[in-house]
């Protein structure tokens, strides 16, 4: 067994919960992908501490966490970036930090952005749910998000790559990002106009928006079809849109089946932005 423990969670911001890289390979049993959201950021902040990139990290909302760790451990931040408090003195983002024994970590609240990863070395290693340590709040399987006073294992190191990095250079996040997107796969059920508007007006991302989708508030997208369609499956960054014509953003807790049409989806390449969409961000189409 691991010796040493978060001994406490004091704090845990308006979300705290642990992500990998999730549940590939059970969508046919209905099981979301889930895992971290905006999955470069989990990879960066485990390979800073010499973690392999699927490592059990923290994903924080908003920031607002705190932590008191046993035994002293190597942490890295990374996302959106967010002040970082060890022992009451400040470190930096996007680099591998020591944290003495019995120690405070503190997260605050990023400045842009929405999700902020810690990961630590060895890993936050709570028990697996289907081959995976991910919380995932559409069905519910992994570890329940965090409270405080909750006690978190942390995995062996033994094994563990050497730390060989001071800081790694990071793109900012943009104000205004703007997605890249496919058309389709029923862009057909829109009309023409509707893919124009999509790209060329922006969006507000709205309060309703969580790990399940990335809801938007801006020019209604007209249907040329209105009968039902039958469920289909879905994938992450795919642009939903309901009889409001308001599109939704799949993130990693999406279900693995919808009934609305999607006139696009998001490249690969820009879902770590889409992850980090935060309310009130204004965000663009191409």
């Amino acid at each position: 067994m691991p010796d040493v423990k978060i001994s406490e969670v004091l704090r845990t911001g308006m979300l705290a919960t642990v992500q990998d890289l999730g549940r590939p390979g059970y969508a046919h049993l209905g099981v979301p992908h889930s895992g971290a959201a905006d999955r470069p950021s989990l990879r960066l902040a485990n390979r800073l501490v010499g973690n392999p990139e699927g490592h059990p990290a923290l994903e924080l909302t908003l920031g607002g966490a705190a932590l008191r760790i046993r035994g002293g451990a190597w942490i890295a931040l990374t996302g959106a970036p967010a002040p970082l408090l060890v022992g009451g003195r400040p470190q930096g983002m996007n680099a591998p930090c020591h944290v003495p024994a019995g120690a405070l970590v503190e997260v605050g609240v990023p400045v842009v952005g929405l999700r902020t990863y810690l990961a630590v070395r060895g890993g936050f290693w709570v028990e697996p749910v289907l081959g995976s340590r991910s919380t995932d709040l559409l069905s519910g399987l992994g570890p329940p998000p965090l409270a405080p006073g909750d006690l978190l294992p942390i995995g062996p190191v033994s094994g563990l790559s050497d730390l060989a990095v001071d800081v790694a250079p990071v793109r900012p996040l943009p104000g205004t990002p703007e997605l890249r997107i496919l058309p389709g796969p029923r862009a057909d059920w829109f009309t023409p106009e509707a893919l124009r508007t999509l790209t060329s007006e922006p969006y507000e991302v709205t309060a309703q928006s969580n790990r399940v989708g990335v809801r938007l508030r801006g020019p209604a997208l007209a249907r040329v079809r209105h009968e039902e369609l039958p469920s289909e499956g879905m994938v992450t960054g795919a642009l939903q849109v309901p009889p409001d014509g308001q599109p939704i953003i799949f993130l990693a807790d999406h279900p693995v089946t919808g009934g609305y049409p999607v006139i696009a989806v998001i490249t690969t390449a820009d879902l770590s932005q889409a992850a980090q969409l935060r309310p009130g961000t204004p965000v663009r189409f191409r």
